[in-house]
């Protein structure tokens, strides 16, 4: 049996490994119950892909990200480690034959979501299955309490009862202690050991700054030689900000869900290779990212948790040199949050009406459309039931959240043909060319109606079962068209859709209503402390941020916004003195911005920001549309 530093030297070229993994390793090859907490790039694989190897037999790993869950597999399979996943809308044959596979094809890994242990072929298969390890990845979405809580993970006390002597690995990178004490009683692990590392990050430095003027603060802040990530939170915004920069000579790129799989491709590269070393984004831009190199990510906008600002922020100094997390924040961005957050949180009976009409959109059937995957365009949706975009946006995330459906926010295309000449035409017409004939008649065999109807066909599913490529079958569609043997309609989509159960309409609905509810309880609670987080200018944030997730033995930073800003705040005469001029000049000279403010005045900028936040929170001054202070 291999050690597992061999493993590590022959698969990933390492000669060592990061600081607890091989603890991790060892508990899991002793066969125990393991927990393992590791920061965002402490790299959680290997400490569930070396002892799998090790070992005789299949790991299963259970992931909620689909994304992620591919990319894993490619790079397993890449170095010659046989890995599979049941992502996307496999027929029953295609999932029948991949799960064989995974009994008689000596695969190693085999990867799928929660939601695919509804299945009874799924459990019958992975009962046969010579597993020697079940790793989950985001464990912490089977707690009610946690940021994404999936109820669909409670299925995986299934893969317990079929293998009961087979070890858990949870992994997460995000659990406070709530929800790390609720994932080890809903996992049932027998007296695990919950191994840590902890998240305090000595090189970086969290700051965050209030400033009216976003961009041209950016452009202070970034190198223009230099890997940067800033997220933003719509896919607009990431244009808009990619194109400001550019303008003023940074090298940038944007990404969001909305470009193309090739073109994603194509800009990570270019970005990795430091072509275009700053990244404008969504969190669409996360799975996968470790480039060392980054020294600053910033926040435009106020994330939805510390969770998640936590993870993005900690892709910043892998190399352990100094770098920076910046969040920055004007007085509207909290309305902002509270608008797309709290007000907007969906109801029970909201949740409802919206899964009626997605299901009468995509001509959902009643008691049917289990693990069916639609293509789906969010604002066409909207605008045919003439619905508020952003309660709707968050009733479809409500809905992927509780396992009702999963929503895959991507650049996709709708492709339907409609067959048009008979069959004796059609086939004589295949006689003329292979290629028309092999891809033509799959399409016959896996889709009936055709010739009544125009009928959405899975181009990448032809392409599979006839091996070509995609861009070649829809070059034949193009041309079955152009010589009138099909009408084609192909349209871009923004997003998929799948189905998770059959629909059932309201009792769909009903039976995850409580936890509805508690989900947004959770959601006011973790604005709350986002919040509270951006306000808190006497703690250090670094300890802010390892309180919240547990660690509360802990000391100042010392490169922090907070702490670095205690050697340069204003005395309280200096203050009274500054705001006596910020006064006087707003009366005198109308609304101003704070670099207009910093020009006119003596003062440092950290000293005149501190004043101009003192003066918002007693309510002497006001923010107005334009991002300028006036009197209040």
């Amino acid at each position: 049996m291999n050690t597992s530093l061999n493993i590590l030297k022959k698969y990933w070229g390492h000669t060592s490994f990061r600081a607890l993994q091989q603890e991790i390793i060892e508990s899991v090859l002793q066969g125990k119950d393991t927990v393992a907490l590791l920061p965002t790039g402490g790299g959680k694989s290997i400490c569930f892909q070396v002892p799998a190897l090790q070992l005789e037999g299949i790991c299963i790993v259970i992931s909620p990200l689909i994304a992620l869950m591919n990319d894993q597999v490619d790079t397993l399979n890449k170095m010659g480690v046989k890995a599979l996943s049941l992502s996307g809308n496999l027929h029953y044959n295609d999932l029948d034959r991949l799960l064989d596979n995974c009994i008689y094809g000596n695969y190693k890994f085999l990867y799928l979501s929660p939601e695919r242990l509804h299945q009874e072929l799924v459990q019958l298969r992975i009962a046969k299955m010579n597993i020697n390890l079940i790793a989950i990845d985001e464990a912490h979405c089977i707690s009610q309490w946690g940021n994404d809580f999936r109820p669909a993970y409670k299925n995986l006390l299934i893969l317990r009862k079929l293998h009961p002597k087979v070890p858990f690995i949870a992994l997460t990178a995000t659990a406070t202690p709530e929800v790390l004490t609720d994932t080890i009683n809903e996992l049932e692990l027998k007296d695990p050991n919950i191994l840590q590392k902890s998240f305090y990050r000595e090189n970086l430095a969290y700051i965050t700054l209030l400033e009216d003027d976003k961009l041209y603060r950016i452009e202070k802040l970034l190198d223009k030689n230099e890997s940067a990530i800033i997220y933003t939170r719509n896919r607009k915004k990431t244009e808009e900000v990619s194109k400001n920069l550019n303008s003023r000579g940074f090298k940038t790129s944007f990404y969001h869900g909305g470009i193309t799989a090739e073109e994603k491709g194509i800009r990570f590269h270019k970005w990795m290779q430091n072509i275009t070393p700053i990244m404008v984004a969504t969190n669409a831009f996360g799975m996968g990212i470790d480039k060392s190199n980054v020294h600053t990510v910033i926040h435009f906008d106020l994330p939805e948790s510390l969770e998640s600002y936590f993870q993005e922020a900690g892709r910043a100094g892998r190399d352990d040199k100094y770098a920076r997390a910046i969040l920055l924040y004007n007085p509207s961005d909290e309305i902002q949050v509270k608008n797309q957050f709290l007000i907007n949180l969906p109801t029970p009976d909201y949740c409802k009406i919206i899964y009626r009409k997605l299901c009468n959109y995509l001509y959902i059937a009643y008691g049917e459309g289990e693990f069916t995957t639609h293509p789906f365009h969010f604002e066409k949706f909207c605008q045919q039931y003439e619905l508020h975009t952003i309660k709707t946006y968050n009733a479809i995330q409500a809905l992927d959240r509780l396992g009702i459906i999963k929503l895959s926010i991507e650049f996709g295309r709708k492709t339907e043909v409609h067959f048009l000449v008979p069959t004796n035409v059609l086939l004589s017409y295949f006689d003329r060319n292979e290629k028309a004939s092999a891809i033509g008649k799959t399409i016959l065999r896996i889709y009936s109606g055709i010739f009544e109807k125009p009928i959405p066909i899975n181009v990448e599913l032809i392409a599979s079962k006839t091996n070509y490529t995609s861009t070649t079958v829809l070059d034949m569609l193009k041309q079955f068209e152009k010589d009138g043997i099909v009408h084609l309609q192909i349209s871009i989509t923004d997003a998929t859709l799948t189905f998770v159960e059959p629909r059932e309409d309201d009792r769909t609905i009903n039976r995850v209503s409580k936890l509805l509810v508690q989900q947004n309880e959770n959601k006011i609670k973790q604005v709350a402390s986002v919040l509270q987080y951006k306000n808190n200018d006497r703690l250090c944030k670094s300890e802010q941020l390892l309180h919240y997730f547990g660690e509360n033995n802990t000391s100042p930073c010392g490169i922090c916004s907070v702490c670095a800003k205690q050697e340069s705040l204003p005395s309280k005469k200096e203050s009274l003195l500054i705001s006596q001029k910020i006064l006087l000049l707003l009366e005198e000279e109308g609304a101003l911005n704070s670099r207009d403010l910093s020009e006119k005045l003596s003062f440092t900028e950290p000293k005149i920001m501190h004043v101009l936040r003192l003066l918002l929170e007693h309510k002497k001054i006001n923010f107005n549309t334009k991002n300028q202070y006036t009197l209040f």
